[in-house]
């Protein structure tokens, strides 16, 4: 790996383009490494996740909304939309808004947290989408996906947005533009405009985590897609974008994050090095925020301990800063208490989780977030003593290098009424590559086959897996498989209508 030093230049200092971030983001996506079998195999895995919540999503209101604005753009190349017939097409950035909007909405695929959060994943849709448009091969796709992972991985490794107030897309738009980049094969020159006009039309606010979480908070990353697909085409048109967008006296680093004397080293592999972070992200056993899924095993293993919950005083939960003050009573944000709550809201609630994990013995993408189930009131009689405190070991685990040291979960201390104490921690979920159960082939397989049953056919859930595990030599035109049909009535009775439907 090499390290790029990041830093801001006054307008009046000479930064060469070589030297710029963008640049370096740009010469990795255009370099033609081979990708290895086992990232390869980790692709597939990662989109075969994707679908599985894409198809338990489907019916849903916010990706009704997404589903319906796409179909309002058909396209005579195009991209599939999820769900729909494979022969119907739409406008590449619309087919990414579709599908990205799918596979977010449930907070259910994979992750990758360091300096800052990040769900890599979010990078397939667009780069399949443009893949799809374009008549590119399996093997493209692969060393597309392979490109985003990387570029999205290492920027969060090395920059904190969180810190800032800035939503998470800021390191998405830029790794979508890149992979699609890589994809296509473009000239450095092109990505490097790509990636740049990409970062300044994606840096939002982290408003859309906060207080009353929206459906906005899946359609953010299914924005930052389809705005990276754009930029794409702008670029190839001979189009600019602000430059230097990272390292300007009026950029990102100077203005959005830690000001002109900030200093930022960002990771990235040297030329002709394989392109390997997607082995380090993980994916998701539970429907919630990464930061709960240790605590849902956590509580899962503790209940036999505990006995009845009703007879519990108080429970603390001692973790990292980041899970305190995004999903805990850090965050001081009364809504995380609220039994009125969207389902948004109670994902970024560990109060919330770890109560309902405990009754339950498990979690359910569906069942758990039922508004029936937040108001029973014993549940939030239990909620409600519950709280988190930053522990310093936490967040040094939660932003250690070394893998074993490394930790996302906590220590949680529950006091009964009659003085008893009781305590366990656990570092990693049970699903994480270094955690008990890690997920392998199989357990994608399964999650798909379970979060799609009753809604994608037998028939269909297999010629869908069958044509993703032969990724790698699906021929140039052969991508449109790569997407699952459903009968119109598993869509959902949600239609809505908008300015595009206007008559």
């Amino acid at each position: 790996m090499t390290m790029h030093e990041l830093r801001t230049w006054r307008s009046a200092e000479r930064l060469p383009r070589q030297e710029q971030l963008a640049w370096t983001i740009a010469r990795v996506a255009a370099d033609p490494v081979e990708v290895q079998p086992e990232v390869a195999d980790m692709i597939i895995n990662r989109i075969i996740d994707n679908a599985a919540v894409a198809a338990a999503s489907l019916a849903r209101r916010p990706v009704a909304s997404a589903r319906a604005q796409a179909l309002c753009h058909p396209f005579r190349r195009g991209a599939t939309v999820f769900g729909m017939p494979h022969g119907i097409r739409v406008s590449p950035e619309w087919a990414a808004w579709a599908n990205g909007t799918a596979v977010r909405e449930l907070d259910f695929h994979d992750t990758f947290l360091a300096a800052d959060y990040s769900h890599p994943a979010d990078n397939i849709p667009p780069i399949t989408a443009v893949a799809q448009h374009c008549g590119l091969s399996g093997a493209d796709l692969i060393r597309g996906i392979a490109t985003g992972y990387e570029v999205q991985v290492n920027l969060v490794r090395a920059i904190c947005l969180h810190e800032h107030k800035i939503d998470h897309i800021a390191h998405l738009g830029p790794s979508a533009a890149a992979g699609i980049g890589t994809a296509l094969k473009l000239p450095v020159e092109v990505i490097y405009q790509a990636v740049q006009q990409a970062l300044h039309v994606t840096t939002t606010t982290r408003q859309s985590r906060k207080g009353e979480i929206s459906s906005w908070k899946a359609y953010a990353p299914a924005f930052a897609g389809k705005m990276a697909i754009e930029a794409v085409d702008r670029a190839l048109r001979g189009e600019g974008a602000p430059s230097p967008a990272w390292e300007g006296e009026d950029g990102f680093v100077a203005w959005l994050l830690s000001g002109p004397e900030a200093r930022y080293r960002v990771p990235f592999p040297a030329k002709g090095e394989p392109k390997r972070a997607i082995l380090d992200t993980y994916t998701k056993e539970h429907s919630a925020e990464y930061q709960s899924q240790a605590l849902i095993d956590l509580a899962r293993r503790m209940r036999g301990a505990i006995g009845d919950p009703g007879q519990i005083d108080s429970i603390v939960i001692h973790t990292s800063h980041h899970t305190h003050h995004v999903i805990g009573t850090g965050a001081n944000d009364p809504q995380k208490m609220d039994p009125e709550a969207s389902r948004e809201t109670l994902d970024h609630s560990i109060m919330y989780i770890f109560a309902v994990a405990l009754e339950d013995g498990g979690w359910h993408h569906e069942r758990s977030y039922a508004p029936e189930r937040a108001r029973r009131p014993e549940t939030v009689a239990l909620w409600h003593k519950i709280s988190t405190l930053e522990d310093p070991e936490w967040t040094r685990r939660y932003h250690a290098r070394d893998p074993k040291e490394k930790a996302f979960g906590g220590r949680v201390v529950v006091t009964m009424k009659d003085g008893r104490i009781v305590t366990d921690e656990l570092a990693l979920a049970d699903a994480h590559p270094c955690g008990a159960n890690p997920f392998r082939r199989e357990n994608y397989v399964a999650k798909f086959l379970t979060l799609s049953e009753g809604i994608v056919a037998p028939a269909e859930q297999q010629r869908f897996l069958d044509a993703v595990e032969n990724l790698a030599v699906l021929p140039t035109d052969g991508l449109g498989i790569l997407n699952f049909s459903v009968d119109p009535a598993q869509l959902g009775n949600h239609r809505p209508s908008g300015l595009f439907d206007w008559s």
